[in-house]
């Protein structure tokens, strides 16, 4: 077991092109000669645009699945990442800054210090095809992750991923999830316990509202220009939509998580929609949360968040920390 100290000085957390976390490797702008060293197939969607910067269709999926994968590879030793057709291509910044923080949140109740190494314990909820934050929290923090999925081709993919990169492989394992009602129920055994769980739930309510919101991000890509909406740039039923939306959802995981308090020392979820908030905070106050609050991030222009909840005091918690983390 190792630790690695918490200290943040925020003359360093100064704004730079993204205002990202300052221990997120994707603050500076990308370096596309390294990139495409790392993954030649990208040199085809590589272009100068008119502020006269490397960049790529970000609209276009194909290169930024080829982008994750340079990145995957550069920054976290990634040997094999690839996504079947029709599955969520995920902006690694942003997927990182969420990590880094829960590594944050994980240090006030180990007295700062960010508790590192595999007794560590995370659970992952919706893991995705991609595997995605399992592969950050594993390489950055060599955390143990379980990862859950309703989709079985999701929880297939993510295990070609594992299995192709030996050196992550005993810090990441996945279960299924067979009831596509249920969240923690039929996932967390009576006698296993994470240290932190993590969620980016689906945001729609429906497979319209998905397609919607797809096109408008598309239209905001491409400017103006005529659109089409790509199966693998709009992601699949369990990624996007769920019936009652975002707020259903997380209002799900509240609810159950109160039946396994004693197994997860800290709940999380991102939470898209700012306007979802007020219920949320309801919700975990009628359920006797001992502790919540939202921490805020930014990327690029836009701001996003994730809720926490814990039913543990703080010296339950720090008990848990000593316990656990030795």
């Amino acid at each position: 077991m190792h630790y690695q100290f918490y200290t943040l000085n925020k003359k360093s957390a100064k704004k730079t092109k993204f205002d990202l976390h300052p221990r997120n490797k994707h603050r500076s702008s990308y370096d596309f000669k390294l990139l495409i060293n790392c993954c030649p197939e990208l040199a085809t969607y590589v272009f100068i645009n008119k502020y006269k910067t490397e960049t790529i269709d970000f609209s276009d999926p194909e290169a930024v699945k080829l982008l994750n994968k340079a990145l995957l590879l550069s920054n976290y030793k990634v040997q094999s990442w690839d996504l079947p057709e029709g599955f969520l291509t995920p902006p690694i910044p942003g997927r990182a800054d969420y990590i880094h923080y829960l590594a944050d949140l994980l240090a006030e109740s180990n007295k700062g210090i960010i508790p590192t190494g595999n007794e560590i314990s995370c659970l992952d909820i919706g893991v995705g095809a991609s595997c995605i934050y399992p592969l950050i929290a594993a390489s950055e923090y060599e955390w143990l992750i379980t990862g859950s999925d309703s989709e079985e081709k999701a929880v297939a993919s993510a295990q070609k991923i594992i299995d192709s990169n030996p050196h992550l492989k005993n810090l990441i394992k996945l279960k299924h999830q067979s009831n596509t009602r249920n969240i923690f129920e039929g996932i967390i055994e009576k006698d296993e316990y994470y240290d932190i769980s993590i969620c980016n739930p689906p945001f729609h309510s429906s497979r319209e509202e998905a397609n919607a919101g797809s096109m408008r991000k598309l239209k905001n890509l491409r400017k103006g220009q005529k659109t089409e909406l790509k199966l693998n740039f709009g992601g699949l039923s369990n990624e996007l939509w769920y019936d009652g939306g975002e707020l259903a959802f997380i209002s799900t995981m509240i609810l159950e998580s109160k039946y396994y308090a004693s197994n997860v020392l800290w709940f999380t979820s991102l939470v898209s929609k700012e306007s979802n908030l007020a219920s949320i905070k309801r919700l975990l106050q009628s359920v006797n949360v001992h502790d919540h609050k939202v921490i805020e991030m930014n990327t690029g222009n836009k701001k996003t968040r994730f809720v926490v909840w814990t039913f543990f005091n703080e010296v339950e918690q720090s008990n848990w920390a000593k316990k656990r983390w030795k």
